[in-house]
C-alpha cells in the first residue's frame, strides 16, 4: 500500500470520525477553533482583514470588520465538520436538508434546450452544491481544478461523485464543456477566485479591479446558453440554494467588449451575495493578486 493510499483511507476515516460530533456541538467546535486559527495565522488573518477593510471601510469600522473576519474562520472550520456529516449521510438524508428557493428560474432556462451555464462562488458551503444540483433533478457538471495534494482530492471527488455530478477539470476543459452543453446539461463555474492576467480580463469587484475569469462569458457569447446564479447559503441547520433569474446576454460586434461587460455583470451578481452574507464568503483568497498593466482609478 503506497502512501497516497494510507493518507486517503487516513483522511476518510477522520471526516467518518468528525461527522459523528452533533451538529449543536461542531457549531461551538467551529467558533472555537476559528478564534484560535484567526489568532495563529497571521498571513491569512491580514489577508481576510486587508480584503474586507479595502471592501467595507467606508461602511464599518475595524472592530467591526474584524468581528467579521473572526466569523469568516470559524464558517470556513464549520464547512470541514460539515464534509464529515456529507460523508457519513446517505443521499436522501443530505437532500433533506437543503432547500431550493427559485427553482423556476433555473427551469425557464433550461427549456430554452441550450444547457444552462451557472455561475456561482465560494460563499456559504459550496461542496454542499453538488447534491443541490442532483436536487434539481437536472443533469450536471462542475468545472474544478484538481486539488494538489492527491489525496485529498481524490477524497472530495469521491464526495461529489455520489450525487451523480461530473467533475471537469478546469485546464483544457472548453471542448468538454461544450459536449455537455451539447447534450443539454447544467455546467456550473465557481467565478470568485484570482486569475492571471492571460486568462481573465479586469473588471469592478467591491471597487477595485479583479482578474476574472473569462471563459464563462466566452461560452455563454459561442453557445447562447444562458447563465442563471445559484448561491448555496447556510441558513440555520438547513442550506438553501438561492437560484435568481438569467443574467441577460449582451452580444454585439465587439467581441473583446462583449467579454468585459457580460463578466461584470457576474462579477456585480457575486458582489451582491457576498454583501449580504458576508461571514460566509472564502475571504481568506488573495482575490486581488493580479494587478492591471493599465492605469485603473485610485481607491479613495
Amino acid at each position: 500500500m503506497n502512501f497516497d493510499v494510507i493518507t486517503y483511507n487516513i483522511i476518510k476515516l477522520f471526516f467518518l470520525c468528525v461527522g459523528l460530533i452533533p451538529r449543536k456541538m461542531t457549531i461551538v467546535l467551529s467558533g472555537f477553533i476559528g478564534q484560535l486559527w484567526f489568532i495563529i495565522d497571521r498571513k491569512h488573518r491580514e489577508i481576510t482583514i486587508d480584503n474586507m477593510t479595502r471592501a467595507f471601510g467606508r461602511e464599518k469600522n475595524q472592530s467591526e470588520i474584524h468581528d467579521l473576519a473572526r466569523k469568516v474562520f470559524s464558517n470556513i472550520c464549520l464547512i470541514i465538520f460539515e464534509m464529515g456529516w456529507f460523508v457519513r449521510l446517505n443521499k436522501k438524508e443530505i437532500v433533506k436538508k437543503i432547500k431550493i428557493e427559485g427553482l423556476s428560474n433555473l427551469r425557464a432556462a433550461y427549456e430554452k434546450g441550450k444547457g444552462v451555464l451557472i455561475v456561482t462562488a465560494h460563499l456559504g458551503n459550496w461542496e454542499v452544491g453538488t447534491a443541490a444540483l442532483s436536487k434539481t433533478g437536472y443533469p450536471g457538471s462542475i468545472i474544478g481544478r484538481p486539488m494538489d495534494f492527491k489525496p485529498f482530492d481524490k477524497f472530495v471527488s469521491e464526495a461529489r461523485k455520489r450525487f451523480e455530478v461530473e467533475l471537469i477539470p478546469s485546464v483544457g476543459s472548453m471542448r468538454k464543456v461544450l459536449n455537455n452543453l451539447g447534450q443539454g446539461r447544467i455546467v456550473v463555474v465557481l467565478l470568485d477566485q484570482n486569475v492571471d492576467w492571460y486568462n481573465g480580463v479586469f473588471v469592478d469587484f467591491f471597487g477595485r479591479p479583479a482578474c476574472t475569469n473569462k471563459g464563462l462569458a466566452l461560452l455563454a457569447r459561442k453557445t447562447g446558453a444562458p447563465v442563471v446564479p445559484v448561491f448555496m447559503v447556510r441558513d440555520r441547520s438547513l442550506f438553501r440554494g438561492e437560484i435568481g433569474k438569467e443574467i441577460p446576454l449582451v452580444k454585439t460586434a465587439d467581441k473583446i467588449k462583449d467579454i468585459e461587460i457580460n463578466t461584470q455583470n457576474y462579477n456585480d451578481i457575486i458582489e451582491t451575495y457576498v454583501r449580504r452574507y458576508p461571514e460566509q464568503w472564502f475571504w481568506v483568497h488573495q482575490r486581488w493578486k493580479t494587478r492591471p498593466y493599465q492605469p485603473w482609478p485610485k481607491e479613495q
